[in-house]
């Protein structure tokens, strides 16, 4: 059987005292050098298998700090289809009030942008056809712990109360209720997701490591005439 590379066997020890509590969450781990020093290693071993910690969400890196043990998350369930849609107010905020966070987003809206020739394909419209696009970072508990960049065609909003998605009396109000208020039903979402290393403005809008694993999900929503009405990127590190 081939020997484990050195960054994993590191790894697999710095895993191995975090759980035995020989370092607790909050606690600063000694210098990659120490570290290195202490098992036999360059320190090139040590930040890979320190990264790879950071990418499972056992350890946190803040710049000019440091590596730290990160505190326990609970992981959230988000279901993203027509289920989770509540009568009013926001799916995302919906989802955090039930695992006992405060739910929030920041957001800006570009209307009258050509679609890209991928976005066009998801879409179902031409290439360089005008949509609304809208980026989000995702909060909870004031941490950010999603992304997304949706799209909506807009000659299918275009002149109604919807047509910006944080703007008018549906603001923040989800897809399907926005959809549902100038008469489309939302029958179904596709999702296909795909594991991915962060880019780095990914990285510094998350507050992760560069290069951390992340989630990435592509997401359509269909009118019940089979029509897509939004599609959406969305990226959420795997610690989460």
């Amino acid at each position: 059987m081939p020997e484990q590379p050195p960054y994993l066997r590191v790894a697999d020890e710095l895993r191995r005292r975090i759980t035995e509590h020989v370092w607790e969450p909050g606690d600063r781990l000694p210098s990659r050098a120490q570290i290195g020093q202490e098992l036999g290693v360059g320190e090139n071993v040590i930040r890979r298998a320190q990264e790879l910690l950071i990418s499972q969400g056992l350890l946190e890196g803040r710049a000019g700090s440091g590596t730290y043990v990160a505190e326990p998350q609970q992981r959230v369930r988000i279901v993203r289809s027509s289920a989770r849609e509540q009568p009013t107010g926001s799916p995302f905020r919906a989802d955090m009030k039930a695992v006992g966070k405060l739910g929030d987003w920041e957001s800006r809206t570009d209307a009258k942008v050509p679609a890209p020739v991928d976005i066009a394909a998801r879409l179902g419209v031409d290439e360089g056809a005008l949509c609304v696009r809208t980026s989000y970072e995702f909060l909870a508990d004031g941490r950010p712990v999603q992304l997304s960049t949706s799209w909506e065609p807009y000659d299918l909003t275009s002149g109604t109360l919807i047509v910006l998605p944080e703007g008018g009396p549906h603001a923040g109000a989800g897809v399907v209720n926005r959809m549902a208020a100038i008469g489309i039903t939302v029958s179904h979402a596709v999702e296909q997701p795909e594991p991915r290393q962060a880019t780095a403005e990914e990285a510094s809008l998350l507050g992760i490591q560069k290069a951390a694993l992340v989630t990435h999900i592509r997401r359509t929503y269909y009118s019940d005439q089979g029509r897509p009405v939004e599609t959406a990127d969305i990226v959420v590190p795997v610690a989460h």
